[in-house]
This record gives C-alpha cells, structure tokens and sequence, in this order.
C-alpha cells in the first residue's frame, strides 16, 4: 500500500534552509498563498509590486517563504540601495523577462490571414508568442475556413486562434467566420482593407491612409497616392521598419491580437 506523510504542511511553510533571491526588476514570481503570478516592478520597505501578463497590478509583503520561483519557494530580499530599474518592456508592452528561454510549442496555435499580418504579429508580439510557445501561421486565404479547422482539429488542449482580415459585418469574411461553429476555435479580425492600415499613419510619417477607390488594387493605390515606388514589398518593409512597439499600431488590431492570444493559452501551464 502507497505509504503517505503525515505532515500536509505546504512546502513553502515548511521550515528548514531556503534560498534568499534579490527581487529584481523583471523577476517573475509566484505569490506563494494567492497563486498570483507576475513580474517585479517597484521593491519598496517591506513590500513588492507584481505585474501579470495582463498589466495588473499586487502589492505583497516580503515574507520569508513568500513566494515561489520555479516552483520552489524562496524568500524575496531588496535589491542595493536604489531599488530595482524600471523593468524592460517587450515591444507589446509586457514586462520583459531577461535570460527566459522559449518555451515548448504548444499544440494549440495561431493562424493569421495574410504573410504580412503575420510578420507585423511577430514584429510587436514575438517576444511574448517566444516565452508562452504559441506559434504563429499564415494563411494565404480563409476561403476554406473550415475545411482548414477541420484539418487542424482543435481540442481543449489544442486551442486554435484565426486572425482574419476585414473583419466587418456584412463582408465574405464575416460569413466565414460565422461558418466556423468548433467550441476550441476563435476567429476575430480587424477591419482594415489591409493590414497596412493597422499601423498609425503617424508611425509610418504621413497624416492619413489615402482613399483606394473599389476595383483597385489597394497597396498599388497607396503607393500611387503616397509617390512611392510600385514596389509593395519594398513599400511593406519601409512600414514594417517604423513599427517598433504596441503604440505603433491601431487598437483595432491589438485588441484581437491580445484575444487569440488569451484563447490559445488560457487553461494552460
């Protein structure tokens, strides 16, 4: 018979020797007795302010035994006089982790419309996709949504994220959206023409995205309208190279972004 300990103290109560860890700026822990999860962000007499990977916000005590890193518990110290620096932020303005390797692929994935959708995704949230091994797919189309769905076959530990371009009711994409009925499958969507407009005009140094009339190609028409060369790929990294962070893009499109990214790894570890 499987013989058990008597003693159900939880293993950061338990007395004995334990490592002492400066809390240093970016340092990810988890609060031993809520479970709360976040990154180091101001150190201050006697307490310590976590950040999730939502932005919020906890203030704890530094008590010994307080927390855990990597599962094990550890008791949290100040960092030299000064306190911790302002923590480095990832380009879609997470708490940057310094040394954190990438983690295992999940099953689950991220499928986006379009090579240059993709590469903007990557660009602004590579670093975050990196650390929680969501790995990001384009698609040349979404035509056949759900044959493509299908073939995924998305389960609860399998989650399937679509990001489809021109999002918006009424439109081809909206009916194939609506298509797609599996309960581990979502499909959101910006409600660009283009994911080129996804970028802030500011960002890119013009005042506005020009008016592309129907029937037209539409990068063609920018480039046109702007006096670039007819060059959309040349044009495409001239904007990609002005989009250095989150506040380079509209919120139409990080609001969907952060959406399939939650979806992809909620219930996860």
């Amino acid at each position: 018979m499987r013989q058990y300990s008597p003693d159900l103290t939880p293993p950061w109560k338990k007395k004995g020797p334990i490592a002492e860890v400066v809390a240093e700026a970016g340092l990810v822990v988890e609060e031993a007795t809520t479970g709360f999860c976040g990154a180091v962000t101001r150190v201050e007499a006697g307490t310590v302010t976590l950040e999730d990977r939502f932005g919020k916000l906890r203030v704890f005590p530094l008590e010994p035994r307080g927390f855990l890193l990597d599962g094990k518990p550890v008791t949290l110290t100040r960092p030299p006089a000064g306190g911790p620096r302002r923590p480095a932020r990832t380009a879609s303005g997470s708490v940057a982790v310094p040394g954190t390797r990438a983690r295992v692929a999940r099953a689950g994935r991220i499928y986006v419309e379009g090579r240059h959708d993709a590469e903007l995704v990557e660009r602004v949230w590579g670093d975050d996709l990196r650390i929680e091994g969501v790995v990001v797919e384009y698609l040349e189309g979404v035509d056949d949504l759900p044959a493509i769905v299908a073939e995924f076959g998305p389960g609860p530990d399998a989650r399937l994220g679509v990001l489809v371009d021109h999002l918006v009711p009424g439109s081809k994409e909206s009916r194939i959206a609506a298509s797609v009925t599996d309960p581990h499958t979502l499909v959101v969507g910006h409600p660009y023409i283009d994911v080129w407009q996804a970028v802030k005009p500011a960002s890119v140094g013009i005042r506005a995205w020009p008016q592309v009339p129907r029937g037209q190609d539409w990068k063609t028409g920018v480039c046109a309208a702007l006096g670039w060369p007819a060059n959309t790929g040349a044009a495409w990294q001239h904007i990609l190279s002005r989009v250095r962070t989150y506040k380079d893009l509209e919120p139409e499109l990080l609001g969907p972004v952060e959406h399939l990214i939650d979806h992809v790894t909620v219930g996860t570890s």
